[in-house]
């Protein structure tokens, strides 16, 4: 389904590295015109040269909402018709247990993985509402279908972007002929568990074993591509444990907890034979 990004502008948030960078290459490939965005224009630099077309290199903090009016207009000028899909992939995520997590970093959570991409979402809905077509998506994650120890703000604001965006798509989809797409990943080869933020609101430093060995990260932008290609409504991107924790959540919860449940028992466990120096490990879903 390469010709349904033929000519299009697709804009993508958190395109400095992971999945965003490999998703922009992949649709790149596919004859998109891309405005790449994240924190870090040096990164951002070292997509665009990854390119094979011209794009449009738009770096800001997601939480600088005062900033996101000019820049949407900016990318919305950039090419004749605008904008023609969004996909708000910017986050962070967690590795701390909520009896020792700071309240700040809920906040910080919240701010960079719920609010961000309903502002900018928001922003852009106007200009896709006066043509009469268009089509946003945001990555979720396997973590906001399932409450999964360790990522308890985390999973929270996954959960809440996803239950946002599913209104949405009921508000916009028929109503103004807008597609919303949620992308819900397991574990991508990427550093965002080297990124994840600790207790105290620091990067963590160092990956899990499971995003280590998960999918590598060309793979899931070529599934992520497929299903906005398609304009699949949800898009799993999950192997093995993982897959089947997202058919469980829904279809047999109660196993789905127990299984949580036994693995919050035993990082208990660990934290408390370890005391002040423990460092969570954490189990198998991003």
């Amino acid at each position: 389904m390469i010709q349904r990004f033929a000519g299009k502008t697709v804009w993508v948030t958190g395109a400095s590295s992971g999945i965003g960078r490999a998703l922009s290459i992949e649709l790149d490939r596919r004859g998109a015109r891309l405005v790449i965005s994240g924190r870090r224009e040096a990164a951002l630099a070292q997509t665009k040269a990854q390119l094979s077309q011209p794009a449009l290199v738009l770096a800001f903090e997601a939480t600088d909402h005062d900033a996101l009016p000019a820049l949407v207009d900016e990318a919305v000028a950039w090419r004749p018709g605008g904008v023609d899909m969004l996909v708000n992939n910017a986050g962070v995520s967690q590795r701390s247990l909520i009896i020792d997590t700071n309240f700040s970093v809920y906040r910080e959570l919240m701010e960079v993985n719920f609010f961000a991409p309903v502002r900018l979402t928001q922003l852009i809905l106007p200009h896709m509402i006066e043509r009469g077509n268009g089509h946003v998506a945001v990555v979720s994650s396997i973590a906001g279908k399932v409450g999964v120890p360790l990522r308890g703000g985390y999973s929270a604001a996954k959960h809440a972007i996803l239950g946002w965006y599913d209104t949405l798509r009921a508000e916009l989809e028929t109503a103004y002929g807008i597609d919303v797409s949620v992308v819900v990943p397991g574990s991508v080869q990427t550093d965002v568990a080297i990124n994840a933020l600790s207790a105290t609101g620091e990067a963590r430093g160092h990956s899990d074993e499971n995003i280590a060995n998960g999918m590598p990260v060309a793979e899931a932008a070529r599934q992520i591509a497929e299903g906005l290609s398609a304009r699949v409504r949800e898009i799993l991107v999950a192997e093995g444990q993982e897959a089947r924790a997202a058919m469980l959540r829904a279809q047999q919860p109660e196993m789905i907890f127990e299984v949580l449940a036994n693995e919050g028992a035993r990082l208990a466990k660990a934290r408390s034979a370890a005391g002040p120096k423990w460092q969570p490990e954490p189990a198998r879903i991003r």
